[in-house]
């Protein structure tokens, strides 16, 4: 009996010991908020629960994106010789305008100007970067090529000395000539005449017996009822020969009839002498024979 009712007793204070505990918990959270927030204020100073899980993970920042680069290396030919133009404006590139952004010369281009820029030099462009360059080049000033001043060089030693052998030619050939053209045109002259009297005598004499060639187109002229009209010489070359003085002369033939007149030009060559030897014509046009007929004679032109 009397132990029931100690068990009544401890029963009746079991609130009142609770709510001593409780108000003295919260008068120390009061004083001391940090006990309260860590362990819950649990009386007789108990441990406070260990967080459940692992060590807590320190949130990261998403990584940037990568630079685009292959929109503009593959962007369409025009595009890209367009970057290379606006780099050439800019003086960054003077290379040639190939559409090639891959070449040495272009990546290092782009490169100094994103450096210059305070961008990534990578020598590649992303589009803002290809955009932003195109914008800046089109904005840049036209600038005026002027050319270089000329001016005259002087002559090396070399070509002064060439220039000076040339005209101390020109100066012996020109007293050359000038001491040949006597006779040159002495034995001009003498043709003629054998010429004229050729046609005089009705195609006989020295001048047909020399020069076949003449004598035909005496003879054609003739059968086509035309007459000789002027004959009339120009002296083609003059020089001593392996065997005397050989001349080259053009003779102009004029043949009339009626108000018509027909010209044949032919060139008559020879060694002077008494009969003329090594006679030849040809027609002006044939200018190998005539210079085949002067290497065989051995001429040295007094003339040219």
């Amino acid at each position: 009996m009397r132990c029931a009712r100690v068990l009544l007793a401890l029963a009746a204070l079991a609130p009142v010991v609770a709510a001593a505990q409780s108000a003295g918990e919260v008068e120390r959270c009061f004083q001391n908020p940090a006990v309260c927030g860590q362990g819950g204020g649990q009386a007789g100073g108990g441990a406070a629960p260990a967080p459940s899980g692992g060590a807590p993970v320190a949130a990261t920042r998403p990584a940037a994106p990568a630079p685009d680069y292959t929109t503009v290396l593959q962007s369409p030919e025009p595009d890209r010789r367009h970057i290379q133009e606006s780099l050439r404006t800019l003086d960054k590139y003077n290379g040639p305008i190939d559409g090639n952004l891959q070449s040495e010369a272009t990546a290092k281009a782009i490169s100094d100007w994103q450096k210059a820029h305070g961008l990534n030099p990578a020598g590649k462009l992303t589009p803002q970067e290809a955009q932003q360059l195109n914008a800046e080049a089109a904005k840049a000033p036209i600038k005026r090529i002027e050319p270089p001043p000329q001016t005259a060089a002087a002559p090396t030693p070399s070509t002064q000395a060439n220039a000076d052998a040339l005209k101390a030619l020109q100066a012996r050939l020109a007293e050359r000539r000038k001491a040949a053209e006597p006779k040159a045109e002495a034995a001009a002259q003498s043709l003629i005449r054998d010429l004229k009297a050729y046609v005089a005598a009705d195609g006989k004499g020295v001048a047909g017996d020399q020069f076949a060639a003449f004598a035909k187109w005496y003879a054609d002229n003739k059968a086509a009822g035309r007459k000789v009209g002027e004959i009339a010489p120009i002296i083609d070359d003059y020089g001593d020969a392996k065997v005397g003085a050989a001349v080259a002369s053009e003779i102009l033939l004029e043949a009339k009839q009626d108000a018509t007149s027909q010209s044949q030009c032919l060139v008559f060559a020879w060694v002077e002498g008494n009969p003329r030897k090594n006679t030849q014509a040809f027609s002006c046009d044939d200018v190998a024979g005539v210079e085949k007929w002067k290497t065989d004679q051995a001429l040295k032109s007094a003339w040219r």
